[in-house]
């Protein structure tokens, strides 16, 4: 174990620590944009920028392993005039239409801009412009929002193993972009909009659909696969409008394409509500108590006239396990039969 000093606090951490981590465990907060808990450090933006006893200049916490001894300020007139001045310069090539962008409310820089008192910027001169040109679906991106903090790159790369997109060009026509700035063609997971702590990666599906105000959130299971990813669903006058997961959960956060965009059919009007038993030719509304009825009466008369392998079980690959697990006893034991199938073939 390392010990070392924070803002006059004593702290012992496992070798390797990072500076900014064990600030964390000692509740100091240090503003980042580009730092994420669950990619490698990065250091891009320098806004965790810490002083350092005995270094004569300052560092960046989130790329700085701890050492024996270390004392570290956090917060300094001089450090706080540094990180403004970063804000400023991020700013200067940033659009001001916050009050028509979907992570209004959720958005880092915003938070920071507020927390540093930044209403006018003294920087001018040009700026990067870019046209909106994907094709896909699901994921805006909206380019001159993106600053570049590589969040999206390294999840892709780190956590989906798919590099779909990196850093390109250099200087002041640096980007990030699929290859050749074609569309982007990837999976589609989301993770890059996850991480996004700007409004530069959105959803589609998204916009102009809500975003804090009279917004609900509840807790749910995704009902794709038997994995059972924790989902947030964001609810807007009884519908979804968005699905996101938290990072406190056992899928950490991720979600694959299906669980983060694949929520219209909750509100679509095709989506069956009630049973229907068929009657002199067409389907018509029955209650559930008469719908099971009907099922068990059908069952019952199909194995005493053909025996229980004369009857098959397909289970959903959208229930959780445990109704899966008690389907196919129900086939067994209930029934008699070993025809069970699944329909996760994809």
């Amino acid at each position: 174990m390392i010990k070392l000093t924070i803002n006059g606090k004593t702290i012992e951490v496992a070798e390797g620590t990072t500076v900014l981590d064990a600030a964390k465990m000692l509740n100091i907060e240090i503003p980042t944009l580009c730092h994420h808990p669950k990619l490698t450090p990065f250091g891009g933006c320098r806004l965790c920028i810490v002083e350092v006893k005995g270094v004569p200049r300052p560092l960046t916490s989130c790329t700085t392993p701890v050492s024996e001894g270390m004392e570290v300020t956090t917060s300094t007139p001089a450090l706080e005039g540094l990180r403004k001045t970063v804000l400023e310069l991020i700013l200067s090539d940033h659009p001001n239409d916050c009050m028509v962008c979907e992570k209004a409310g959720d958005c880092t820089l915003q938070e920071l801009a507020y927390f540093y008192g930044i209403r006018e910027n003294r920087f001018g001169g040009e700026r990067r412009i870019y046209g909106k040109k994907d094709g896909n679906p699901f994921i805006e991106r909206d380019m001159e929002k993106c600053i570049l903090c590589g969040r999206c790159v390294k999840v892709c790369d780190e956590v989906q193993g798919v590099g779909a997109i990196d850093f390109a060009y250099r200087g002041f026509k640096s980007k990030i972009c699929p290859t050749f700035e074609k569309d982007l063609d990837c999976e589609f997971c989301g993770q890059c909009v996850a991480v996004c702590p700007t409004g530069a990666l959105t959803g589609k599906m998204w916009q102009l659909r809500g975003r804090q105000k009279d917004i609900k959130e509840i807790d749910t299971t995704c009902s794709y696969c038997g994995t059972g990813c924790n989902l947030t669903l964001h609810v807007r006058q009884n519908e979804v409008v968005r699905v996101t997961s938290k990072e406190d959960t056992w899928n950490e956060g991720w979600l694959c394409v299906k669980g983060r965009f694949g929520y219209s059919f909750i509100n679509s009007p095709d989506r069956l509500k009630k049973p229907l038993i068929k009657r002199n030719g067409k389907f018509e509304e029955a209650s559930w108590n008469e719908a099971l009825d009907y099922i068990s009466a059908k069952l019952r008369e199909i194995k005493e006239k053909h025996g229980p392998d004369s009857i098959a079980g397909l289970s959903s690959a959208r229930c959780t396990n445990e109704e899966n697990y008690l389907f196919q006893k129900f086939m067994r034991t209930g029934i008699g039969t070993n025809n069970v199938d699944h329909c996760a073939r994809l």
